[in-house]
C-alpha cells in the first residue's frame, strides 16, 4: 500500500516537474517580441527625441512592467486597468511624498512605496512596477525631482501607455494568446483587439490552406 502511493506521488510530481520545465518556444517568441517592440519604442523616443533630458523617459519600473503585460498576460496584475492606473496612481503618491517631506529620504522611500500599495488596493489597480515607480520619485535625480506632478504624465502615464498599445498588439497576433482578458475595463478596447485577432486568424487559415494545397500537390506528382 505504501509502495503505491510512493509511486503514485513520484510520478504526480514528475508529471507537475514536466509542466512547470516545458519550454513553449512559441509563448517565449511572442513574450520576447513584445517586450522588444515596448521598451524599444520608449528607447526609440528618448534617444531620437528626448536625448538631452538624461532618459528621463526610460524609468526602471518599465521592465518590472514587460515581464507582465508581456509574459504573463492572463495575471490580474498585467491587465490594461492596473498597468495604467497602477503607475498613475503611484506616481501621484510618490510625487506628493517627495514634495511633502523632501531630503528625508529615510522617511520618503518607504512611505511611498507603502502608501502605493495601499492606494492600488483601494483603487484595485495593484501592479507590483508601481512601487517602483512611486520610489523613483523619492530616489530619482535631481532632474525627475524637477518634473513635479509633470513626472506623473511623462515619463509615467505616457510610457505606461506605450507599453499597453504594443501590449494590445502583440498578445493578440496569435490565437494562442489573449489580452487583455475579459473584464468590464478591458472590453471598452475590443475595438483594437478585435481586428488583431481576426487578421490573426485569417492568416492562419490562409497557411493551412496552403499546407492543404501542397499536400495535394504533392500527392498528384
Amino acid at each position: 500500500m505504501i509502495r503505491k502511493r510512493l509511486h503514485r506521488t513520484y510520478r504526480i510530481s514528475k508529471y507537475v516537474a514536466y509542466k512547470e520545465t516545458l519550454i513553449d518556444f512559441k509563448e517565449k517568441f511572442w513574450s520576447f517580441l513584445g517586450a522588444f517592440l515596448g521598451i524599444g519604442s520608449i528607447a526609440f523616443i528618448q534617444s531620437k527625441y528626448l536625448s538631452e533630458n538624461d532618459n528621463l523617459f526610460l524609468i526602471g519600473s518599465f521592465g518590472a512592467s514587460s515581464v507582465l503585460v508581456y509574459g504573463v498576460i492572463q495575471s490580474p496584475l498585467a491587465q490594461p486597468r492596473n498597468l495604467l492606473g497602477g503607475h498613475l496612481v503611484s506616481a501621484v503618491i510618490g510625487v506628493s511624498v517627495m514634495k511633502l517631506l523632501p531630503d528625508i529620504i529615510w522617511l520618503t522611500a518607504p512611505l511611498a512605496v507603502a502608501l502605493s500599495i495601499i492606494a492600488m488596493q483601494y483603487t484595485k489597480t495593484l501592479h507590483p512596477p508601481g512601487g517602483a515607480t512611486a520610489l523613483i520619485a523619492v530616489t530619482g535625480s535631481a532632474k525627475i525631482k524637477m518634473l513635479g506632478y509633470s513626472y506623473v504624465i511623462f515619463p509615467v502615464l505616457s510610457g505606461a501607455f506605450l507599453l499597453f498599445l504594443v501590449a494590445l498588439v502583440v498578445n493578440n497576433m496569435t490565437s494562442e494568446r489573449d489580452y487583455p482578458n475579459h473584464g468590464r475595463f478591458s472590453r471598452s478596447f475590443q475595438w483594437i483587439t478585435k481586428p488583431v485577432r481576426q487578421h490573426s486568424r485569417n492568416f492562419k487559415q490562409k497557411r493551412q490552406l496552403m499546407r492543404v494545397s501542397r499536400a495535394a500537390r504533392s500527392e498528384q506528382d
